[in-house]
């Protein structure tokens, strides 16, 4: 039987994490619990290791672990898959598992030995990704200097415990962790990815229809308190697009687009200007239920389109976000900005309204 450790008892669990780090550099397997389900797994650079796991024979097959979305898209070849990129930055860490297309892997999956990647391939002519939300793996991770492979989660949910596992897999693993039953009884989600489109594979923990709202198209409009510019253009920007698409505002998020809007400076709660709600309510747009919130990290890494009202708050975006480019666009088609109209009359208020709408026309227009 394999060493069972109690990483719950442990006097320093940084000491199991360094002695895992070097069994894995060895080649040799180890049993690890998920936020799903416990797994055995082994280094993606032994050939060894991906052997032993294959003649366990599991059905469900192997998964290649990785510690991001960034990480993962040092495997994937660019341009990286639209939905692929999307629902591993609003996925992981978590209990989905995104398939690939073989011929959409490159960069450091070429560097994986070719029994490694003949392992972890799948019938479909897929490699199945994986970032669990797992803090012992993240550790783990940190330290090791190649990815892992694990076994992939058992629709017969019988391994949500250590015991569980070793009466399952016998002495494969030489050390197994124990920290008691993981947090979910279900399993992963399995999807997998083609272009832009995306097919269920296995329905788990994350169900189909929030897969579907988490596939969606994110446009982030973005001022300087969120409670005049972008607000406005939030709440225009959706019912131009739910009027081309011919439903409800409700129905936006199902149809593949998620709307939102924040500010650089912007205070937590603060209700829309009288003035922005005033001029929306004449065009039947109720923005009283408006609350500001502020621009933050996980908003722009969620977001697909981030849209400014000036270059100053492009740039601004971009000075700590360089990464961001691509996604970060100011809303004038010319480059310009949309000056604010704090402090002013009405009448430059509706000024700002009248550019702001005639910008979204066409936005949408090139949209649809």
């Amino acid at each position: 039987m394999p060493e069972v450790i109690d990483i719950r008892r442990a006097d320093d669990p940084r000491d199991v994490t360094h002695r895992l780090c070097e069994l894995l550099s060895a080649g040799k397997l180890i049993g690890l619990p998920t936020e799903t389900q416990y797994t055995v797994c082994g280094s993606a650079l032994s050939s060894a290791a991906a052997a032993q796991l294959c003649e366990l024979g599991f059905a469900e097959g192997l998964e290649l672990i990785v510690k991001s979305a960034e990480e993962a898209r040092d495997y994937w070849t660019a341009p990286v898959l639209s939905a692929a990129s999307k629902l591993s930055r609003r996925c992981w860490p978590g209990p989905v598992v995104l398939g690939l297309p073989l011929d959409q892997l490159g960069g450091l999956y070429s560097r994986i030995p070719a029994e490694v990647q003949s392992a972890v391939a799948t019938a479909r002519g897929t490699v199945r990704f994986r970032a669990p939300a797992y803090p012992l793996w993240q550790e783990i991770q940190r330290l090791s200097p190649a990815p892992l492979i694990a076994l992939a989660d058992s629709s017969t949910g019988n391994l949500r415990r250590a015991a569980g596992e070793l009466q399952e897999f016998g002495d494969a693993p030489v050390v197994t962790v124990d920290d008691g039953p993981c947090r979910y009884g279900e399993f992963t989600t399995v999807v997998n990815l083609q272009g832009s489109t995306w097919e269920l594979e296995r329905p788990g923990i994350v169900s189909e229809t929030n897969i579907s709202r988490l596939a969606s198209e994110v446009y982030l409009f973005v001022c300087t308190g969120n409670t005049c510019r972008s607000p406005m253009a939030e709440a225009m920007f959706r019912k131009l697009v739910a009027t081309r698409l011919q439903c409800s505002d409700d129905e936006l998020v199902d149809r593949g687009y998620t709307i939102a809007s924040a500010g650089l400076a912007a205070a937590v709660g603060s209700p829309a200007s009288p003035e922005a709600v005033e001029l929306l309510a004449d065009e039947g747009i109720d923005l009283r239920e408006h609350e500001s919130q502020p621009l933050t990290e996980r908003l722009l890494n969620q977001a697909d389109h981030v849209i400014t009202m000036t270059r100053q708050h492009r740039q601004t975006i971009l000075s700590e976000r360089p990464d961001l480019h691509d996604r970060v666009r100011v809303l004038a088609d010319d480059g310009g900005d949309i000056s604010d109209p704090i402090g002013g009359p009405r009448a430059t208020y509706a000024a700002c309204r009248d550019e702001i709408e005639r910008q979204l026309r066409t936005l949408v227009d090139r949209l649809f």
